[in-house]
């Protein structure tokens, strides 16, 4: 069969720019079969579709659909909003959850075109970096987010009820202003002391020795003479995660006031590689939704209308600024991000 022919046989996405689900399932699913034919490795995908004022209230959330009660979510949400209504700013196309499986919302203001390229770009582009990055899959649960969250919310409101509101919203306060110092950044193991790493060498040595010479083994061990460490230090490091070390060892907080903390520190470590990895991120899900939907016009499936509004919002993001415009407002990690990925293609 000729390539022409096979450009037939495909379903063409029509010409327009209004919208409806059998649509976006249609479009859906050529993107989904173009993303396999990439063996694009991706978690389950939920599409869900949401009003500009849903845009704006997932905003305060970082995109979760459910959390706990806070005023800093409703102050967000106002200046965002206020914003938005005297267009001083655009809301984005979509949102993307790293959960299992993936959810995604997609503005219902969109056309068509923009609609394929969300799907593209968040469901299979930031999809599929989720589930392979190693920060992600150190770092956080894909499977067990949601239910955490709801947990959270729940639990939040129970201490609201048992303890009051003023306590649990100055907790609140307190953590939320240390989460960005309530994360760990690295895995490693538990550092040794000196005392302890020497014990471990002259085990080593001892070991050594009894390959040479088995009489060795028979020999009793020697007690090890106590070393005068001076006063002890509390803690004996420095601590990398402050949320943790109160959680642990603040004298005063009550079993509730700790599970807080907890659940702060929990939220903050899943949100930890979004800040590291934005550049790769956005870098790679640009990459797939430009590969993919040249993909699909290069088999017919998508028209020239298609292409000429899809490449207009391409390059738009993917835009940068010289120094020297007024536009210039630091480095586009979309721009840096997508060059990075086509340089290694």
């Amino acid at each position: 069969m000729s390539e022409s022919d096979n450009k037939t046989r495909r379903p063409r996405l029509p010409e327009q720019s209004e919208w409806t689900f059998d649509l976006i399932e249609q479009a859906h699913e050529e993107i989904r079969r173009v993303a396999k034919n990439f063996a694009l490795d991706t978690y389950p995908n939920q599409l869900e579709v949401i009003t500009a004022e849903q845009m704006m209230d997932a905003y305060t959330s970082v995109g979760m659909p459910v959390s706990y009660n806070h005023w800093s979510f409703g102050k967000h949400f106002m200046a965002t909003e206020k914003s938005y209504r005297r267009g001083q700013m655009g809301l984005a196309y979509e949102i993307v959850i790293n959960s299992n499986p993936c959810i995604a919302y997609l503005m219902e203001e969109n056309s068509l075109t923009m609609q394929a390229l969300v799907i593209a770009h968040a469901s299979y582009g930031h999809n599929s970096f989720f589930k392979g990055n190693y920060l992600f899959r150190t770092w956080t649960d894909a499977d067990a987010i949601i239910d955490y969250m709801v947990f959270a919310k729940n639990y939040i409101a129970e201490c609201e009820q048992r303890h009051g509101f003023d306590a649990v919203e100055e907790l609140l306060d307190s953590c939320h202003a240390l989460q960005n110092y309530g994360v760990d950044r690295y895995k490693r193991p538990a550092k040794l002391s000196l005392e302890k790493e020497r014990a471990r060498q002259k085990e080593r040595e001892a070991y050594l020795q009894t390959q040479v010479n088995d009489l060795w083994r028979t020999l009793p061990r020697r007690e090890e003479v106590a070393v005068d460490q001076g006063p002890n230090r509390f803690p004996p490091e420095p601590q990398e995660n402050l949320l943790y070390f109160f959680e642990k060892y603040a004298p005063l907080l009550e079993p509730w006031q700790r599970e807080v903390v907890r659940i702060i520190r929990k939220i903050s470590q899943y949100f930890y590689p979004q800040r590291q990895t934005q550049v790769m991120n956005e870098g790679w899900a640009t990459f797939w939704h430009y590969t993919i939907l040249n993909q699909l016009y290069e088999e017919g499936v998508v028209g020239d209308g298609f292409m000429i509004e899809f490449l207009q919002s391409h390059t738009n993001v993917v835009y940068q600024p010289p120094v020297g415009s007024p536009y210039y407002s630091g480095i586009n990690p979309y721009a840096l991000g997508f060059n990075m990925m086509r340089d290694i293609r």
